[in-house]
């Protein structure tokens, strides 16, 4: 049976394990999400305590790691979803992406609204996937691809 967590706190410490562990045993996330047998993105996002692990995922993941089976359990519940507590990022890496939102969300909206009309881009029925290219003008480029399937809003 699904199990919901309510308090971040639990998760938080797995997560705070699991990313301790994959130091330790210098993995990194594609190694684990190989072994969960799900994307790198969705495996990342689980361990760091967004998202529930399927149970052979979770399994599989803890024992990568080598957490125990209460950490493997823990890893399979519904969290309290939200990774950036308080309101402005101070993380610059994720100050960078508030700062895209700020400079591009008004555009977003309104690029996704006259193409589709009114209604939202769904963040559970998602995909996200990071990808390092090569830039023409040298060094490197970051392409982030944010796929979500739309949901029109319905009248009621």
């Amino acid at each position: 049976m699904m199990q919901a967590q309510f308090d971040p706190t639990a998760r938080q410490a797995i997560a705070n394990t699991a990313v301790d562990a994959k130091t330790r045993k210098g993995l990194s996330w594609q190694q684990i999400a190989d072994a969960s047998d799900l994307s790198v993105a969705f495996t990342t996002a689980a361990v760091l305590g967004q998202h529930p692990l399927p149970e052979p995922s979770a399994k599989a993941v803890a024992e990568l790691l080598g957490l125990d089976e209460d950490a493997a359990l823990l890893l399979q519940s519904v969290p309290t979803r939200g990774s950036v507590p308080g309101n402005i990022p101070t993380d610059p890496t994720i100050y960078r992406f508030y700062e895209m939102l700020q400079v591009y969300g008004t555009t977003l909206k309104a690029l996704v609204h006259e193409q589709f009309g009114d209604g939202i881009i769904s963040a559970i029925n998602f995909k996200l996937d990071v990808k390092k290219v090569a830039d023409p003008e040298g060094g490197e480029r970051a392409v982030i691809t944010l796929d979500g399937k739309y949901l029109p809003t319905k009248p009621f």
